[in-house]
C-alpha cells in the first residue's frame, strides 16, 4: 500500500507540475513515468526496464495501422479531396436554413470518416467553409463553433486511430467490430449538431444555399465517388476478412496516392514535405504510447489501478452510477489529456470494472472514444478547439460561447450511446463480428 502510495504520488505530480509549466503530455508522462518506476525498483534498473516498456509497447503489428492512416489522411488533406467532399455535402445538406453550416457538419463527417483525424478535418474543411460561410453572411463565431463541434465525429466513424489504440489497451478487441459499431454513434454525433444548427438557423433566419440541379448533383457526386470509395474498400475488406485492419491502412495509403497522382493533385515532388508531416504525427502518436506503457506498467505493478477502482466505486454497485461516473471521469480527463494516452491510462482501470458487470468490450471501447472525442473540443486545452478557432482567426474566448449548445448536444448523445448499448451493437451484432 505505501508503495503504492508512493509511487502514485510520485508519478500524478511530477505530470501536473510538468503539464503546469508548459511541458508538452508525451515528455511529462514519459519522465513521470521514469521517475516513478526508478522510485520503485532503483536507477539503472528504472531506466532499463522503462526503454524495454517502451520498445514492447510499440511493437505491435496491430500499430503499424496507424502510421498508414495517418499517411493516407495527410495525402487526402493534400490532394484536394476535401473540396470534393465539401461540395458532396452542399447536395446532402440541400436547402435547409443554414444550409452551409448543415455543409460543415457533413463535410466533417466524410472527410473524418476518411482522414481519421478530428484535427485535419478541422483544419481543412474549416478554411474552406469559414471564408464561405463568412461571405454568405454567417458570424464568424458560430461558423467557427460548428465546425469545432462537428469535426470530432471522425474519431468514431472509421477507419479511427484511437479505436486501434482501445484494441491494443482492452487486449486484442476487434479492430473490424469496433470500426463498424463506430457508425451510429459517429452519425448521431452529427445529427444532433445539424439539430442545433436547425433550431438556431430558423430563429435568427438564417440563408439558405442555391439550388443545385440535377445535373450538378449527378457531376458533384461523380467527382466524390472515388473519394468515397476508399471506405468502401478498406472497411468492407475488413470486416469481409478479406485483408487485416494494418493491411487495409496499407492499401488505403497506395489507393489515396494512386487517385491524388491520377486527379495531379498531388506530384511527385510533393512527397517529401507529405512524408514528413506523416512521420511527425506518427512519431507523437507512437512516442505517446511508449511512454503510456511504462505507466501503465508502473500502475500495475504498484496496483493503483485496484486501488483507484476501489476509491470510486466501492461506495456502490449500481451500474448506471459507475457508468455516470466512468463518463464523468473521462470528460476530466479527456480536457487535459490526449486521447491516445488516456486510452492506454483508463482501459485497464475501467476494463475490468465493466467486465465485472458484463458490460461488452465493443460498447465499453465506443464509450470511452466518444468521452475522450468530446474532449478536443473542450476548453481549455482541447486540440480541436485550438485548431478551429486559429483556422476561423479567433481567441478561443471568442469561440467558447457558441460551441456550448454544440457541447451539450454531444453530452447527451454521449449518455444515448452510453445507457442504450443497442445503438453501438445493433450493426456488430447483424454482421456477426462479436469476439
Amino acid at each position: 500500500m505505501e508503495l503504492a502510495l508512493q509511487a502514485a504520488l510520485i508519478l500524478f505530480i511530477v505530470i501536473a507540475v510538468l503539464l503546469v509549466i508548459g511541458v508538452p503530455i508525451s515528455i511529462s508522462v514519459g519522465f513521470g513515468s521514469v521517475i516513478a518506476l526508478i522510485s520503485i525498483i532503483g536507477f539503472n534498473e528504472g531506466l532499463i526496464l522503462s526503454a524495454q516498456r517502451m520498445f514492447t509497447g510499440m511493437n505491435s503489428f496491430t500499430l503499424l495501422a496507424i502510421p498508414f492512416f495517418v499517411l493516407a489522411g495527410v495525402i487526402m488533406n493534400n490532394g484536394g479531396m476535401a473540396l470534393r467532399l465539401i461540395n458532396l455535402a452542399k447536395v446532402i445538406s440541400g436547402r435547409m436554413p443554414g444550409s452551409l453550416a448543415h455543409t460543415n457538419v457533413v463535410a466533417n463527417m466524410l472527410f473524418g470518416s476518411i482522414s481519421g483525424s478530428a484535427v485535419a478535418s478541422a483544419a481543412a474543411v474549416g478554411q474552406t467553409m469559414g471564408p464561405l460561410q463568412e461571405k454568405e453572411g454567417y458570424k464568424r463565431e458560430f461558423s467557427a463553433a460548428v465546425n469545432i463541434g462537428s469535426a470530432p465525429a471522425g474519431m468514431i466513424i472509421p477507419p479511427s486511430n484511437t479505436l486501434i489504440v482501445y484494441s491494443l489497451a482492452s487486449g486484442g478487441t476487434s479492430i473490424a467490430a469496433l470500426f463498424i459499431a463506430g457508425y451510429l454513434p459517429g452519425i448521431l454525433w452529427g445529427l444532433a449538431c445539424m439539430a442545433v444548427i436547425f433550431f438556431m438557423a430558423r430563429r435568427k433566419q438564417m440563408p439558405r444555399s442555391e439550388r443545385v440541379t440535377l445535373k450538378q448533383a449527378g457531376i458533384i457526386l461523380a467527382k466524390a465517388i472515388p473519394s468515397l470509395l476508399l471506405i468502401v474498400i478498406v472497411i468492407g475488406g475488413i470486416v469481409g476478412g478479406v485483408f487485416t485492419a494494418t493491411e487495409g491502412s496499407a492499401i488505403a495509403v497506395i489507393y489515396s496516392l494512386l487517385l491524388s497522382l491520377s486527379m495531379r493533385t498531388i506530384q511527385f515532388k510533393h512527397m517529401p514535405d507529405i512524408l514528413l508531416t506523416a512521420t511527425r504525427t506518427t512519431v507523437i502518436v507512437l512516442f505517446l504510447i511508449g511512454v503510456s506503457m511504462v505507466m501503465s506498467w508502473v500502475m500495475a505493478f504498484t496496483n493503483i489501478p485496484a486501488l483507484l477502482a476501489s476509491s470510486l466505486f466501492g461506495f456502490t454497485d449500481n451500474i448506471i452510477i459507475i457508468l455516470l461516473i466512468m463518463n464523468l471521469v473521462l470528460l476530466l480527463i479527456g480536457t487535459f489529456l490526449d486521447p491516445t494516452p488516456a486510452i492506454l491510462i483508463f482501459t485497464p482501470i475501467f476494463w475490468p470494472i465493466a467486465q465485472s458487470y458484463g458490460i461488452d468490450p465493443i460498447h465499453f471501447g465506443i464509450m470511452i472514444v466518444f468521452n475522450l472525442s468530446i474532449g478536443t473540443i473542450t476548453p481549455p486545452m482541447g486540440p480541436v478547439l485550438f485548431i478551429g478557432s486559429r483556422v476561423a482567426g479567433l481567441k478561443l474566448e471568442q469561440v467558447i460561447k457558441p460551441l456550448m449548445p454544440f457541447f451539450i448536444v454531444t453530452v447527451l448523445v454521449l449518455l444515448l450511446v452510453t445507457f442504450v448499448p443497442q445503438i453501438t451493437l445493433i450493426v456488430p451484432e447483424l454482421l456477426g463480428l462479436f469476439n
